[in-house]
Parts: C-alpha cells; sequence; structure tokens
C-alpha cells in the first residue's frame, strides 16, 4: 500500500501542533474527581494560560518601567555632577577676578550645589569675599568655608 503525503502548511502545522498540546493539557489536567467535561477542561487550561500570559506582560512592563526609572535616575545624577562641575568652573573664575585672590591657590569643591573652598587667604576680608564670590554663583545652595589665613597666603 502507498500512502502518498501531501506537505503540511506552517499555518497547519502550528493548528496541528496547538491543538494537540492544548488537548495534551486537558488531559494532563484530567483528575478522577473532576466531573468537568474534556472541553470544560480544556477551556479551563487555555483560561490558565491567557492568564499566565497576562502576569507575564505586566511582570514585564514592571521592568521595563523600572528600567527606565533607572535611566532617568542615572541622567539626573549625570545632570548633577554637569551641573557641579559648572558650579566649580565658575567660582574658580569668579576667585580669579579678585586681584588679592587670584594670587592665592583656592581649591573650589562642589558637591550637590554646595560649594567648598580650602586653601589659604591673607585676610579675614579675603575669606569673605571668597564665600560671596561662591554664594552669588547661579545653582549654589550653599558655602563651606575652610579657608586659612595666612599672611603667606
Amino acid at each position: 500500500m502507498n500512502a502518498t503525503r501531501t506537505p503540511q502548511s506552517p499555518s497547519h502545522r502550528m493548528v496541528s501542533i496547538l491543538s494537540a498540546t492544548l488537548l495534551a493539557f486537558g488531559l494532563a489536567a484530567c483528575d478522577k474527581a473532576d466531573d468537568r467535561t474534556v472541553g470544560q477542561q480544556i477551556d479551563s487550561a487555555v483560561a490558565k494560560s491567557g492568564q499566565v500570559a497576562s502576569d507575564a506582560q505586566r511582570k514585564m512592563e514592571a521592568a521595563a518601567n523600572e528600567a527606565g526609572d533607572a535611566t532617568r535616575q542615572a541622567a539626573e545624577r549625570a545632570a548633577a555632577v554637569m551641573d557641579d562641575a559648572g558650579i566649580t568652573a565658575k567660582v574658580s573664575a569668579g576667585l580669579a577676578q579678585d586681584a588679592e585672590l587670584s594670587a592665592v591657590k583656592i581649591d573650589v569643591d562642589t558637591r550637590n550645589g554646595i560649594v567648598t573652598l580650602n586653601g589659604p587667604v591673607k585676610s579675614k576680608q579675603a575669606s569673605e569675599r571668597a564665600t560671596n564670590i561662591a554664594q552669588n554663583v547661579q545653582g549654589v545652595n550653599s558655602v563651606v568655608n575652610q579657608l586659612t589665613i595666612s599672611n603667606a597666603g
């Protein structure tokens, strides 16, 4: 007896595989104490599969939102670092314009808009001018003046 096989289309093959899978789920879900028909059991298995898919989609969306939040936070941190660097540059430029302060090495460090000044100055007035210069730079939240008065400054 010669049996001729006709090739199955990919969609026909997928339907066959899906049907066999659903039937296997239905049969696996069979329980002797279960009074539901095979069709009801298959419907239940399909509904559970749909719920699992919905749960997976919600988890993926939550993960995508968390990734988006992390990206936004990283961008905000990078912007803050850039702002701090800009503040440091502006404070340093302002100090360099003051004749008495420009001859002195004053370290300027900025973190989260808080400027810290370190180094020697010649007088209390010079220290106060340095603080005022830093406070007048846009973006400065506060100034920590750790300048020391030194006649050698």
